[in-house]
């Protein structure tokens, strides 16, 4: 059995991702979507599935989001998952809507499955109609058993730079369990719900209820406290599967097992959420922003994400400039009530504000906490029990550059 570390009740698997766990599959394709690089990926699991999904807050869903709640719908089990990478199927009216139940379609016949077991996701360019006769022959190469998931986590791709996949084992009700991820997203991320695509397997029993609240949780907690540059997506979701092939007894909140279940989830989504903002177009740093002695959990999280979305901040975070009034500016229109002359400010362990009070620091290492690969800045409010962190990244001339020509 696998060793589990006793402090964090989880056994970490960097190299891991959704095929990981016990009874899944994953796999891609190049079907020709894109030019070359795989765009057409896959997971399947040997049994139906209790499942969850978190979805986009942007008014207008792309028509795979209604698609997958349409099959949720039915039992709130999945047993399949099909991705395209390249055209987000987003804004293309009936005719979209109907692609979309068309790839649900077409996967569930090819792999024997009802239609309603099977949801759909895609991500890429807004407004383009999908290329359905190259999507039907890729599904038609689809089979469970030339599974590959290196290519599964490339195919979902669009602008990312490296794929981001992760699993962890702990033991529930003595039977090794592991949980796994893969997730996309490196533009258009912004905190509830944005460019980004994550897709999570579990071999554990979960309760279907128990399961919907707490992935709800857990993305509050993490793939909502990142963001690259402000722009929420129309596409995306945390989609999460547990087929019960550790083979415990079923178990939700109260069961002894349950906090190392839920510390084990915890770690895979915020792995693959701070690969996300670490990865964000054109980034060279992750920023960390820790928010303490807030005067409530909401308060401390609205402030962290003022301060790691704020354009300024990253700006200044790619120049390794210690510039803190950004940060204090940041702080001041989060619409949180602050007292100044409780705040401090640090950059690692250089602090520049204490109690409102600025402070001669080492300019030399201030410079050096900003240059490395992840900046961690740190904030304390005194007033309070509320903490929490949020993640982003630095803003560099790459990122206009990407963007600027994005469909050419």
């Amino acid at each position: 059995m696998t060793r589990i570390n006793e402090k964090t009740r989880f056994h970490p698997m960097p190299d891991g991702g959704p095929a990981s766990p016990e009874g899944f599959a994953a796999g891609g394709l190049h079907c020709g979507i894109k030019r070359k690089r795989p765009d057409l990926g896959w997971i399947y699991s040997e049994v139906p599935a209790a499942a969850a999904a978190v979805y986009t807050t942007n008014r207008f869903q792309a028509a795979p989001l209604r698609v997958t709640q349409d099959s949720l719908a039915v039992e709130g089990k999945l047993q399949a998952v099909l991705v395209n990478s390249g055209i987000a199927n987003a804004c293309t009216g009936e005719k979209g809507l109907a692609d979309a139940y068309a790839m649900r379609r077409l996967f569930a016949e090819r792999i024997g499955i009802p239609n309603h077991l099977v949801a759909v996701a895609s991500t890429g360019v807004i407004g383009e109609p999908l290329p359905m006769a190259n999507i039907q022959i890729g599904i038609s190469k689809i089979h469970p058993a030339a599974a590959d998931p290196d290519l599964f986590n490339r195919a979902i791709l669009t602008t990312d730079t490296v794929t981001k996949h992760v699993a962890a084992r702990t033991t529930i009700g003595g039977r090794t369990v592991t949980i796994g991820g893969a997730a996309k997203g490196s533009g258009m991320i912004h905190p509830n719900m944005a460019t980004m695509l994550a897709f999570l397997t579990t071999d554990a029993a979960v309760e279907g209820a128990a399961l919907q609240n707490e992935l709800k949780a857990v993305t509050e907690e993490t793939f909502n406290m990142i963001t690259v540059d402000g722009d929420t997506s129309t596409n995306d979701m945390v989609i999460l599967m547990a087929n019960g092939r550790a083979g415990h007894a079923p178990i939700a909140p109260g069961h002894a097992d349950w906090p190392a279940f839920m510390e084990t989830l915890k770690f895979v989504c915020r792995t693959l959420a701070k690969a996300i903002a670490r990865d964000g177009e054109g980034a060279t740093k992750l920023i960390e922003v820790d928010v303490q002695g807030a005067p409530s959990h909401e308060a401390a999280k609205a402030i962290a994400k003022s301060v790691v979305g704020s354009n300024l901040v990253k700006t200044a975070v790619c120049g390794a400039d210690a510039n803190w009034g950004r940060i204090v500016c940041a702080v001041g229109y989060s619409g949180c009530p602050v007292d100044l002359n409780k705040l401090t400010v640090a950059f690692g362990s250089v602090t520049v504000l204490k109690n409102g009070t600025p402070l001669p620091f080492d300019e030399a290492a201030a410079e050096t906490v900003l240059s490395g690969e992840t900046v961690p800045i740190h904030i304390k409010l005194g007033d309070g029990e509320g903490c929490a962190v949020a993640w982003g990244c630095d803003m560099t001339a790459d990122y206009v550059k990407i963007n600027a020509s994005y469909r050419t």
